[in-house]
């Protein structure tokens, strides 16, 4: 009676590791749909990567950089265009995640 409940006709194939992984590696590349998106100017350079940015819209927010933009060394100066996201549970904080060309 050992291990019995292993070929148990009625439990349906399971998919290969490959195709569960790949599944979740298109979850993932999804873009999130809380997340808010608006340009502004950076108007003032806090420390370590911390900016003060205008939103078009008149408010000015916190905003750190994304680590992509630091891991490809982009480098942000006052009065940069830039695309910020934030999260609709605090408005006040956010991320840069995009400098536009001038």
């Amino acid at each position: 009676m050992r291990h019995s409940n292993r070929s148990n006709p009625s439990s349906k194939p399971k998919k290969p590791k490959a195709a569960q992984r790949a599944g979740q590696r298109d979850e993932r590349k999804r873009q999130r749909d809380d997340i808010i998106r608006a340009d502004g100017e950076i108007v003032e350079t806090l420390g370590y990567e911390n900016f003060r940015v205008e939103l078009d819209n008149g408010i000015t927010i916190l905003a750190a950089v994304s680590g992509r933009m630091r891991q490809n060394h982009i480098r942000l100066v006052t009065g940069d265009r830039v695309q910020v996201e934030m999260s609709p549970y605090d408005l006040s904080r956010g991320r840069i995640s995009y400098r536009y060309k001038v």
